[in-house]
């Protein structure tokens, strides 16, 4: 878990400017920097963080995005890790279960939260798909299994490019939010390709 979080950190801070022209075309042109400062932070705070509690792990990384990343994003993918912490509590390792059970708590949170639907344009439309591509990947090695729910994740949110937003700031443009890849979805594939890499080390 803190060897994905650390190569999550890595990866939206270097697509930092690829988040901010997505955001640019259908949101406040600021998603790429709040996801890289809040990841950064995160990357801080992990620093000497004890590994023996994969919950506590992300009960920090919840709590620090929810603190450093500005507008919606904060709020949601802080959600995301603390719902999942709840699952992990006490947990010195996660298995396949474990994990499926982590990532569906937290797409269950951010849909509370966000009262977003598949197909509303957002990070769910990329979350969801990676979770049923796990799930259902059986037969094959961990690495596999996340490699197939990354490989959903991103499918996913290129396919938010001809959905009218739903949901969020794209959706005050009205159908000019169609045709431009959600950015939201986008760090949501990026972060879980980040653990797909983390698992296949």
């Amino acid at each position: 878990m803190a060897r994905w979080i650390e190569r999550a950190a890595g990866l939206i801070g270097d697509n930092e400017k690829y988040l901010t022209e997505l955001d640019a075309a259908i949101g406040d042109s600021d998603h790429g920097a709040n996801m890289a400062r809040g990841f950064a932070a995160v990357r801080g705070k992990l620093a000497g963080h004890p590994r023996d509690d994969v919950g506590a792990i992300l009960k920090t990384v919840g709590m620090t995005l929810l603190s450093t990343i500005g507008g919606a994003s904060g709020p949601l993918y802080g959600t995301l890790f603390l719902e999942a912490a709840k699952v992990s509590a006490g947990k010195a390792e996660l298995d396949r279960g474990a994990i499926l059970q982590s990532l569906s708590a937290g797409l269950a949170g951010i849909q509370k939260r966000g009262k977003a639907e598949p197909l509303d344009k957002t990070m769910v439309d990329a979350l969801g798909p990676a979770i049923r591509a796990f799930e259902g990947a059986e037969g094959v090695s961990l690495a596999e299994a996340l490699g197939r729910a990354a490989e959903a994740a991103r499918q996913g949110a290129e396919a938010t490019i001809p959905i009218v937003a739903r949901k969020g700031r794209a959706s005050y443009l009205g159908e000019r939010s169609a045709g431009h890849q959600d950015p939201g979805a986008t760090s949501m594939w990026l972060l879980l390709r980040s653990l797909a890499e983390a698992a296949a080390e």
